[in-house]
Formats: structure tokens, sequence, C-alpha cells
């Protein structure tokens, strides 16, 4: 895809100048704490040099939020909404369905008919024509004749316990239709939200593979430069190519997954966020909940997760669907009302009728056809019921997974944080040592590395903690906008402008 691939050109490019500071530095010393590179004084190279001085220069921390922020969850989410074609399906599936109380109403509703129409008949009867039969009399009504006739007709409905009932079971199928396309709702959101969490934590990977690659082809060439003017051996320089070319093949893994991330964002909002331009601040801003409460809590509120209150309204659509069948053993009972007028040439044939009558209509044999009818519809909902209770079961065990899931994301978090800092006090020390001359310039950026590796490890735990989060308030049909804030909020803290 052309636009991701631009995106990542243009994120190394921004990404590259912070980092690369820290892998010239570890070029510069890779090969110093070797005893063969003590033996001898080897050049350094000139671009570990300026990165040497320039260390001083990099800003190892900054908090607030990113000046610019980040691409926006719930506006990303909105988009989605309007531009999901599977959920525009889906509305206009409810709209159909809505039509179904309307359509089931009607059948309550007074039933008026209009008929009309023209005749010409030419008949030969004795009453037409006596002679032909003999008879010396006149004939008594025309042989040939036209006439015009209309009518005008209600029936009402007094009794019919099938139409009823297809009130109800209208009134269930829209509700089922509207679970339906809230489910949709749901489970796009979620959808983008893990890609939005995947597609941030994955520009922040891609920043510290670069880093390690250029910081191992820096070493490359100073392990050949070494080898070159004989202070080296050839396994060194092995060694080092080695590991830059799994560094380029890391680096390209997560360039695919970075692409994959965006690339699902694109398919899912139609928009290529802009996750650039961005860098890890104060990890310390991140603001976690660390108590969840009791769990049996969080089960008692999965009545109202959203496949549950599906399998419900399934069900619900079963049962009501089952009384209608249970409704073709009763009698029906009409009212009909009706209103005709002939105009004929014939006068025996005009003439202006009105009627009513009350009609009852009692099903009595239709060769079993009812009573299997409503079999099935029994079993249906048995099926469904247990579908009730399957969701239920897979709502509780969700609940589980993710408030373990925050648990232990929570602890492991706590425990990044102390490493951190030690880490931090670590740094410190090393550089002071360095500068007394009591520790060497490779134990400054192995601590740097190491600081760097922990807070990326954060990062990645936070991103499965905001995703537990996220799927724990859907299981329990919770999902709003205000997770979604809250999500954005929290990224924001730790984010900060890239230098």
């Amino acid at each position: 895809m052309d636009v991701p691939r631009k995106g990542l050109a243009l994120y190394r490019r921004r990404q590259r100048p912070a980092w690369w500071v820290v892998g010239a530095l570890a070029l510069a010393l890779g090969s110093a704490g070797s005893p063969l590179a003590l033996a001898e004084d080897v050049p350094a190279d000139p671009r570990a040099l300026e990165a040497l001085e320039a260390l001083d220069e990099v800003a190892p921390e900054a908090s607030g939020p990113a000046a610019a922020g980040l691409p926006s969850l719930p506006g990303l989410v909105r988009r989605a909404f309007e531009h999901d074609a599977q959920l525009s399906r889906q509305r206009f599936e409810l709209e159909a369905t809505r039509e179904e109380r309307p359509m089931a109403r009607s059948q309550l509703l007074p039933q008026v008919t209009a008929s009309g129409g023209y005749l010409w008949q030419d008949s030969t009867n004795v009453q037409t024509d006596p002679e032909g039969f003999g008879l010396d009399q006149p004939s008594q009504r025309p042989g040939e004749f036209d006439e015009t006739f209309w009518r005008l007709s209600v029936q009402q409905p007094l009794f019919s316990l099938e139409r009823w009932r297809g009130m109800e079971r209208a009134a269930a199928q829209i509700g089922q239709s509207e679970l339906d396309l809230a489910l949709l709702e749901q489970d796009l959101s979620l959808q983008v939200s893990e890609a939005y969490v995947n597609a941030y934590l994955a520009s922040r990977t891609l920043g510290l593979l670069e880093t390690q690659q250029q910081a191992l082809e820096l070493q490359v060439r100073q392990a050949r430069r070494a080898y070159d003017l004989g202070v080296g051996d050839r396994i060194n320089l092995l060694e080092a190519q080695s590991r830059f070319d799994q560094a380029m093949a890391d680096a390209v893994q997560a360039e695919n997954q970075l692409d994959d991330a965006l690339s699902e964002l694109e398919r899912l909002t139609g928009e290529f966020p802009d996750f650039l331009g961005f860098a890890l601040g104060d990890l310390s801003e991140a603001a976690l909940q660390r108590d969840w409460g009791d769990e049996s809590a969080w089960l008692k509120r999965t009545a109202r997760n959203l496949h549950v209150l599906h399998a419900e309204a399934e069900r619900q659509v079963a049962a009501s669907d089952t009384r209608v069948r249970r409704g073709g053993f009763y009698p029906e009972v009409n009212l009909n009302l009706s209103y005709s007028d002939r105009d004929s040439d014939d006068q025996l044939r005009t003439s202006e009728d009105y009627t009513a009558s009350v009609e009852v209509t009692m099903p009595l044999y239709r060769g079993g056809y009812t009573a299997a009818s409503v079999r099935q519809g029994e079993l249906r909902t048995r099926a469904s019921q247990e579908g009730v209770e399957h969701q239920r079961n897979l709502a509780a065990q969700e609940v589980r997974r993710r408030l373990r899931g925050l648990n232990g994301s929570v602890r492991r978090l706590e425990a990044l944080q102390q490493a951190i800092e030690s880490s931090q006090l670590f740094l410190s020390a090393a550089e002071r040592g360095e500068q007394l001359g009591l520790r060497d310039l490779v134990d400054v950026l192995d601590a740097r590395a190491s600081l760097y590796d922990q807070r990326i490890q954060y990062v990645e735990t936070l991103g499965r903690y905001l995703l537990d989060r996220l799927a724990l308030q859907a299981a329990v049909g919770a999902l709003g906008d205000d997770d979604l804030e809250a999500t954005m909020d929290l990224l924001d803290r730790i984010t900060r402008p890239a230098n």
C-alpha cells in the first residue's frame, strides 16, 4: 500500500535522529571493552565522537502529553460507524425489520376492498326466446344485455389469536434486530481500539528496532575497521554482521506489523491516522486502576452482556413464534360488511344490496400440519434457551479472563515501574562513575539500553492492560465513549512530541 509505506518512511526519518545518538555511542564503544581493543588505540569513528558530544543534549525523559495529541480514538470509532459497510447494511436491516410491526398490526385492522366490472351477455332460454321453445308468449327478459357493477366490502377481525400474537412476534423481532446492530457497533469499537493500540505499540517498537539496527551497523563498521587494522579477529566481525542481519530482519517484521495495524485502521475507518512525531514520555504519568473489586460483582453484571441479551432476544422470538403457531388451533371470528350496485339492461338483474354478516371459521383438520408446526416451534425455543446459557457461560469466562489479565498487568506494570526507577538510578551512577574514571562508557550505554527496553516492555504491557479494560467493559455491556476517552487520556499521558 502506497500510503502506509510513505508513512513508515516518514516515521523512520523523524525517529532516527533521537535514537541514532544512543546507537552511535553503542557502536563507538562496542569494541572498547574487548582485550584487543584495550591493547592498542583504535581511532574512533567520527560519527561516534559527534554522538558522544551530543549525549548531554538528548533529554532522557519528557513529561506531559504530546503537544499535538495522538489521533482521536473516539473520533476514529465514529468514523468507522459511518464508513463500515456491514454496519450500514445492518442499519437497513433494522429499518426493514421495524416494518414487521405495522405489517402485523394491519392484520388486526379492517380490510377494505373495492371491485367493479362490465358484463355483456347474449343468452337464449325460455324467458328470452319463448318461441324457440314452442311457447306462444312474449319474451320476459332481453336475450342480449350490457351491465356494469361495483362492490365495496369491509372485513374486520373480531377474534384471531394468531393475528394478535403476531404483534408480539414483531416486537421480539425488532428487539433482536436492534441488538444485532448494537453487537456490530460494539465489535467494531473493539476492533478499532485494538488496531489503534497495536499501531501505537508498533510505532514505538519500530523505533527501538531501528535504533538497534543503526547501532549494530556502526558496530559492524568498527569491527571491520579493527579487523583491517589487525587488532580484531574475524569471529568478532562475523558475530557483529550476524547480529546486524538479524536486526534487519526484526526491523522488517516490525515494519510489517505497523503496516498491518495502520492498514487495518484504514480498512475500518477509511482514514490513515498519523502516529508520527511522537515519543515516549514519563511513564509514571500513567494512571492505573489497581483495585478491580470483587469478581462476583462483575459476574452479576454479565446479565447486560450484549451477546447474552441477543441470545435472550432470539429465545423471545422463538417463543413468540411458537405462540403464534398455537393460535392455529383456535377459531377466527370476522365481521363482514358490503355494499354492491348493479346496473343492467335486464331490469331483473339491476339491484343495490347492503349486507352484514359475522363469520366464524374453525380449523378442524389440516393433515397434522398445525401440531407439527407447534412441536417445531417448541423445540426451537428449547434450543434458543440453551443458547442463552451458553452465552452466559462465555460472558462469565470472558470477565474472569479479563480480570486476571488486568490484575496481572497491574502487577507487572508496578514491577516494571520499579525496575525503570532502579535503571534510572543505575544510569545516573554509571554516568557519574564514567566521569570519575571508575566506569567505562559501555556501562553507561548498557544502562541506557536496559532502561529503554524496560520502557518498551512497560508500554506493551500497558497496551494489553488497555485492551483488557475495554474488553471487560464490553463483557458487562458497559462499553461507551467514556472508556475510549480514558484510553486516549492514558496514552496521551505517556506520550510527548519527538525531538
